[in-house]
């Protein structure tokens, strides 16, 4: 048999001990597993004995503390996920500068559209504006146009009942002269013939 140096046989003999308190401790726990089950089985039967709506009322303010832990620690989880994900691109150098140049070239893209639209916009405006300027000189054209035929027709009808009633006043003054004339002739005559 090999002899063993002091330290050696310090060592098996610590083994040992560790070894002999697993199995203490993996027995104890066994016990106290099926002591639990039992507990478990016994008081699952006590809770299908007794009412339900306590039963209900603890199940359902157990799940509701549940929910208020679970929540915030998915919260948080979810938002570790995120920064975990914005930040993968820039965990080296190389996909760094990709994830640059490709920003870069979004912004490019997005300014280009941003532009596009821009012009577009500016386009339709000047158009509307053509339109408009284009729609107000034709009213304006057409509403001058109206208004000099009408000053033209009203000039023409005032010209013509300015002779009808000159024309009139002159056959009435022709007409007074020639009664005047007659009146006149008519006394001479009466004058002649009483003088003679």
């Amino acid at each position: 048999m090999a002899t063993q140096t002091p330290a050696q046989r310090k060592a098996a003999a610590r083994k040992a001990a560790a070894t002999r308190k697993r199995n203490t401790t993996a027995a104890k726990a066994k016990r106290t597993r099926t002591a639990a089950e039992r507990t478990a089985q016994t008081g699952a039967s006590t809770a299908q004995t007794g009412t339900q709506a306590g039963v209900f009322t603890v199940e359902a303010v157990a799940q509701q503390a549940e929910r208020a832990v679970l929540i915030p620690v998915g919260a948080a989880l979810v938002a570790r996920d995120s920064v975990v994900e914005a930040t993968k691109p820039y965990a080296s150098r190389d996909t760094a500068e990709r994830e640059l140049t490709k920003l870069q070239r979004q912004v490019r893209t997005d300014l280009k559209k941003f532009e596009r639209r821009g012009t577009t916009a500016r386009n339709r405006v000047r158009r509307e504006v053509k339109k408009a300027r284009t729609r107000a000189e034709r009213e304006l054209r057409q509403r001058r146009t109206q208004a000099t035929r009408l000053v033209k027709r009203n000039r023409r009808e005032a010209e013509r009942q300015v002779k009808s009633v000159r024309r009139d006043v002159e056959r009435q003054v022709k007409t007074a002269r020639k009664d005047v004339e007659t009146q006149i002739t008519k006394v001479q005559d009466q004058v002649a013939t009483t003088l003679s």
